[in-house]
């Protein structure tokens, strides 16, 4: 949840959640870029690498926000169910939203990779 009405704190949510998206578009910027100049070397026709690293990017982004959206209408009822089985599971809903923002950032910094990279060809 957001914290309201303390700007120095609202500063550390915002700054949190951006470290963590960031991380993850840095890293798909640089995956996208070696994925697109790769494959590009290796089929020998830049559009067609751009179209396929650039699918693959969208790809991650699709399944990370889909899975993003899962963890917030299913997490607490899987956290409940985890518990009333008695199974010993590290799973939480805090760490899947995390792990899927991750993938959301890095899927987007794949597609916008590529497509700096197909645009210095």
């Amino acid at each position: 949840m957001a914290p309201s009405g303390d700007p120095p704190r609202l500063r550390q949510y915002v700054a949190a959640r951006a470290r963590l998206v960031g991380s993850g578009l840095v890293v798909g910027l640089v995956l996208g870029g070696l994925g697109m100049a790769g494959w590009t070397l290796y089929t020998g026709d830049a559009r067609s690498s751009e179209a396929t690293v650039f699918a693959l990017g969208a790809l991650v982004f699709g399944f990370g926000l889909l899975g993003w959206s899962g963890s917030i209408l299913a997490g607490r009822g899987i956290e409940a169910m985890q518990e009333h089985m008695g199974a010993r599971s590290n799973w939480t809903e805090r760490d899947s939203r995390r792990a899927m923002a991750r993938l959301c950032g890095g899927g987007g910094g794949i597609m916008v990779g590529t497509s700096v990279v197909a645009a210095l060809l």
